[in-house]
């Protein structure tokens, strides 16, 4: 449902839709009778008609306490509170669970409304292409309208009625995120349909998304600083989440496929836990001993897997090559697409696999705002890693279970980091742009330092 950032205070540019054949957007509360009357066969949760109360009860949830954004990191984690009773069925992951039956708080509009300050410009944390994500506040305990900076924060995204995304995609989200349950996903605490308008509340993570921090060196609306770059560590750790939330999914009964994973999609909070938000796209995977489901082609253009591009064919591990693509920048800082770089290099993934298959090249790759935090054989798996996921033939990428493990193992060699090439030189400070790489006639040096200021080129959606 767009790239909306959580806990950023910077409007986010939403992808341009692309669609393979013309599509026309229908009115909204057209569109809502017949998506709801012909929800998906495996739909866990009918909000219901407008104005009533929802027929499968997603239940008022006066007594639910959303998780702060300053969740706990490290250690052991526990299976955030989704009200889960124990009819909620535990499926692979022990921190995840899928719930009988959703535990939504039913917001009436009135009641959004007062918790942004009439959806107040200032309140604005995002925008994509379902509509703007507005900060508000609610009572902990009751999840009532509070002041603002009272009770705790909550992001609440509002349909734009031009949207082309609208119902299906609100309805996918209430779908999925209603009953899963899952340390590495967000928290959808409720929703509102009243009349024309369509609205979703979720938890508020604080520190924005991946995209923001890879990629975004001007200052924040409200004049903040701009995002320091990640460490080596912290990318670990966020690439190691982000891979827990998809293997709960893949591990799910019904193989639950993201379908959008992207860097615009992890979010974190304060603690810089990353979860996976947007499950507009999400699909059941495929079921009755199919090796695939058949759909009409959607996603981001350079995170979207080969064969799902050219045959629509959706496979749980076409999530795969998404994470391979995320991956890859987030051990680069180069996005996935990027019209301002030279042709041969404007898609990431296609030119950077004869990189990460070269150990003598890999240094060139890496970003340069790592050097001297990451130790040779933890890059050299990571390098690996990477090119399992990108492989071009499905059956030959590695299980999100697996990815998991290979990022754990080599979070752990990475505790005592040393660099690629051995040495311990001071990194050089001279930079041609961000946007050159080896291949384009630079060396090593003429790259490495901190990146300069680029402009925001998000990658097309396939629409």
């Amino acid at each position: 449902m767009g790239n909306c950032c959580f806990g950023s205070n910077v409007g986010e540019v939403e992808a341009v839709k692309v669609m393979a054949h013309a599509h026309h957007a229908h009115p909204q509360v057209a569109m809502a009778k017949r998506v709801m009357a012909a929800s998906n066969a495996h739909a866990v949760v009918s909000p219901g008609m407008p104005g009533k109360s929802p027929p499968s009860a997603p239940t008022s949830t006066s007594s639910r306490r959303p998780e702060s954004s300053g969740a706990s990191s490290g250690g052991s984690r526990r299976p955030e509170s989704s009200g889960a009773s124990s009819s909620g069925s535990s499926v692979g992951n022990t921190e995840g669970r899928i719930l009988e039956a959703a535990n939504l708080r039913v917001f009436t509009f009135a009641e959004l409304r007062a918790a942004t300050r009439n959806f107040k410009s200032d309140t604005v944390l995002g925008e994509g292409g379902f509509g703007r994500v507005y900060k508000g506040w609610v009572e902990e305990r009751t999840m009532n309208p509070a002041r603002s900076g009272a009770g705790v924060p909550v992001a609440v995204k509002k349909l734009n009625p031009e949207s082309l995304q609208g119902v299906q995609e609100w309805q996918s989200e209430v779908n999925f995120l209603g009953r899963l349950s899952h340390p590495n996903l967000v928290r959808l605490l409720g929703y509102c349909w009243e009349e024309k308008e369509l609205l979703l509340v979720y938890e508020y993570m604080a520190k924005g998304s991946l995209e923001d921090h890879l990629f975004r060196t001007e200052p924040r609306k409200g004049g903040t600083a701009a995002a320091q770059p990640l460490s080596w560590s912290l990318r670990l750790r966020i690439a190691i989440g982000a891979a827990r939330g998809l293997a709960f999914l893949h591990s799910s009964e019904k193989h639950v496929i993201y379908r959008d994973f992207k860097a615009s999609n992890i979010l974190l909070d304060t603690h810089f836990n990353a979860k996976l938000s947007d499950f507009g796209l999400a699909k059941d995977g495929p079921a009755g001993g199919s090796s695939h489901v058949t759909t009409r082609v959607m996603g981001t253009y350079g995170y979207a897997a080969p064969e799902y591009v050219a045959t629509g064919h959706l496979y749980v591990k076409s999530d795969v090559y998404g994470f391979g693509v995320v991956l890859l920048e987030i051990l680069t800082g180069l996005r996935a697409l990027d019209t301002d770089r030279p042709a041969a290099q404007q898609n990431l993934a296609d030119w950077a696999k004869t990189y990460l298959a070269d150990r003598r090249k890999l240094a060139r790759l890496i970003d340069p705002r790592l050097e001297g935090q990451y130790s040779s054989r933890g890059a050299q798996r990571a390098a690996q890693l990477t090119l399992r996921c990108l492989a071009t033939d499905h059956k030959n990428r590695p299980s999100m279970s697996e990815v998991v493990a290979v990022l754990e193992e080599i979070e752990s060699m990475s505790r005592n980091a040393t660099r690629l090439d051995g040495s311990a030189s001071p990194r050089p400070t001279a930079r041609a742009g961000h946007g050159q790489r080896p291949g384009s006639g630079s060396s090593v040096s003429d790259w490495a330092g901190p990146a300069p200021a680029r402009t925001h080129h998000p990658s097309p959606r396939v629409r």
